[in-house]
């Protein structure tokens, strides 16, 4: 069974700053941008800028659980917000979805199955723009998921990020080879 995002989550522009972000270190609210979204498809909250802005309504505000989409670029997955980022909100271009139907999708599986070579073929064939792609909040409400079970969706978040993990010390574990195996050629190549 397959469903088109926009009946499962609501599809928010960032807030568009008109100028550039005035920063505050005492200011009330944060803004996630860009350079917050990490490589494993998460938001980190640790260094958010912050900005002096009263007149924020409720509805802008980011809350745990929704997911940050790069609408430009040539990266066009999501992150998700695994902690409450306190009042928040997010800066155009980037997009906002938020799950409002729990009962039917977890969050973390929305964001894995936006990186999934199915959506990505997807959401590349609606991109627009010849130098800078552009996904367009449209064409991420059209996108069809693939719904199992909320059981079957945890289990597959839960291995995508063991498998993640897993390359991870992979990688690690190849670098430090090499590096090895350098040393012992340089110490054998002296003589030594």
């Amino acid at each position: 069974m397959k469903i088109k995002i926009k009946k499962l989550a609501t599809v928010q522009m960032g807030y568009s700053f008109r100028s550039r972000l005035e920063t505050s270190e005492g200011g009330g609210v944060a803004v996630i941008q860009m350079k917050d979204l990490l490589d494993n498809n998460t938001v980190s909250c640790d260094g958010l800028v912050r900005i002096n802005m009263e007149a924020m309504k409720e509805h802008h505000f980011a809350q745990k659980g929704d997911l940050v989409f790069r609408s430009r670029g040539h990266v066009t997955t999501a992150a998700v917000l695994l902690e409450d980022p306190g009042k928040a909100v997010v800066a155009a271009p980037l997009l906002r979805i938020r799950v409002t139907t729990p009962d039917k999708i977890l969050p973390e599986y929305l964001n894995w199955y936006i990186s999934q070579r199915d959506a990505q073929i997807f959401l590349t064939s609606r991109a627009k723009g010849t130098v800078q792609k552009m996904i367009s909040k449209q064409a991420i409400e059209d996108l069809e998921v693939a719904l199992p079970s909320l059981e079957q969706q945890k289990n597959i978040v839960e291995l995508a990020s063991l498998s993640a993990r897993e390359q991870t010390i992979l990688n690690t574990l190849a670098e430090k080879r090499k590096q090895y195996i350098s040393t012992i050629l340089m110490q054998y190549a002296k003589g030594e």
